[in-house]
């Protein structure tokens, strides 16, 4: 089976799309002869010129603008924001604009653009460089929101993206950049608001985002050590929102645990936990639901604190275990 690195598999959505659609162009800071921050979009420019991999000002309130513009005009924009904390400068553009233009609009405008950006801790980038900012975007109406785990669901849902006509906000956890999966050669989709089971499981169910997908999954190999059957669940979109299959799992295994790397205080957990408690699944649930996620820190340079600041493998395993010797 051919395997690709995730971020490999980003840049084969997007040329894949661009090679059948010309209305599909690439605009951000360094993403041609550099190839972006992370490498992402390395020899595109050579590919496809400098029309449809276009270089911009360090602006991001201008490089959201000229997406959503140019979006209305029936371009399917994908804009790189070199690092996902830099859509604090263009919330105005994201939030006011893009969002709302198709309902003030009736319909009859839309915004097909979507947003790539990398996200999260792990490189030391300190704290205006490593945030998981995902539950701020979750919140505003008109957005859809993706955090892909693996090299194959990053392909297929970001093809997805850019065939959808609402806009996106795709995001990349730098760390998964250099993890490999089997990723076909050919075009696929996979629906956005469709969760994965990654690993079948019947005494607790795990549900995790983005790079804590790995982990909860590394959790569960070690939680089986000790008789202890974990189903992890990848929502893979947080909107919208796959809820019947964590729904199934929850009602199958009556124990619950969310774990993201985002800071725990409001952050996505809490919407799957209530989402939870309001269904069917809560007259199923055999002990309360645990909830875990980043420190209410910045995320800090020191590598032991940056460690430290977010969920880990061994805090996975502790939750897991106490929804299974603590009775609700």
């Amino acid at each position: 089976m051919r395997e690709l690195t995730y971020l490999e598999a980003v840049r084969e959505a997007m040329s894949q799309k661009m090679r059948v659609d010309e209305d599909v162009y690439i605009l951000g800071e360094d993403i041609g002869v550099y190839g972006g921050a992370f490498g992402v979009t390395r020899g595109m420019i050579e590919e496809f010129g400098p029309e449809r991999v276009r270089n911009t000002p360090i602006s991001e309130s201008a490089i959201a603008g000229a997406a959503v513009g140019s979006a209305l005009t029936g371009m399917r924009p994908i804009l790189e924001l070199q690092f996902s904390d830099f859509i604090t400068i263009a919330t105005d553009q994201i939030v006011n604009q893009a969002a709302k233009i198709r309902y003030m609009y009736g319909g009859k405008g839309k915004v097909p653009m979507v947003l790539r950006t990398p996200a999260g801790s792990g490189t030391g980038a300190a704290a205006q460089h490593s945030q998981s900012l995902e539950a701020w975007m979750a919140h505003i109406p008109g957005l859809k929101v993706v955090q892909p785990s693996t090299a194959y669901d990053v392909k297929g849902l970001l093809i997805s993206a850019i065939e959808d006509d609402n806009p996106v906000i795709f995001y990349e956890h730098k760390l998964l950049y250099r993890t490999r999966s089997h990723v076909p050669e050919d075009m696929y989709t996979i629906p956005l608001g469709k969760a994965d089971v990654k690993r079948e499981g019947k005494d607790v169910t795990i549900v995790a985002t983005g790079i804590m997908v790995n982990k909860a999954l590394e959790a569960a190999a070690k939680l089986e050590k000790e008789s202890v059957s974990a189903e992890v669940v990848d929502p893979r979109t947080l909107v919208p929102l796959d809820l019947e299959t964590i729904v199934e799992s929850v009602m199958k295994t009556g124990r619950l645990v969310v774990v993201h790397e985002a800071v725990k205080r409001a952050g996505y957990g809490a919407e799957i936990a209530s989402s939870i408690a309001e269904s069917e699944a809560f007259d199923y649930l055999d002990a309360p639901i645990r909830r875990l996620g980043g420190k209410p820190v910045p995320i800090p340079y020191n590598p032991n604190l940056e460690k430290a600041a977010v969920p880990q493998v061994p805090d996975i395993i502790e939750a897991a275990k106490n929804t299974l010797y603590r009775k609700a």
